[in-house]
């Protein structure tokens, strides 16, 4: 599709804004349901905040928190629709379709790494004067 034509096709609205929130919920929906790794990134989600709450985590220590939940959670987002996407035009085995998708796997494995190397730096003294 050539800019122009998109251009004349692409329409604006408030039925299309709410709609366009209603198939991003969608989105995480589907992920939610079909994606173990994003049921393990919402699971620990909770156990950090209830963790946060127990430990009375300062207001600091919660907006680093949540921002790494949403960076962890976007990226799973966007690894999941690239796995997609790369299924949908390549459904048989290709190696650039392999790096693709390992690599955006990678994006959430980093991610997921300096969240928890976030996490045990505000968490661990915290744990060590609770005992």
């Amino acid at each position: 599709m050539d800019m122009e034509l998109r251009k004349k096709t692409k329409k604006r609205g408030l039925k299309r804004f709410i709609n366009s929130f209603k198939y991003s919920i969608e989105g995480i929906i589907y992920a939610f349901k079909k994606e173990q790794n994003m049921t393990v990134h919402v699971i620990v989600c909770i156990t950090v905040i209830a963790l946060g709450i127990l430990l009375k985590i300062s207001y600091f220590e919660w907006l680093i928190c949540f921002i790494l939940f949403g960076l962890v959670i976007a990226t799973e987002l966007i690894n999941t629709s690239i796995e997609a996407l790369v299924d949908l035009v390549s459904p048989k085995y290709h190696p650039l379709a392999k790096i693709a998708k390992d690599t955006a796997a990678g994006a959430v494995l980093v991610f997921a790494l300096v969240a928890l190397i976030s996490g045990i730096m505000i968490f661990l003294p915290k744990i060590l004067n609770f005992l």
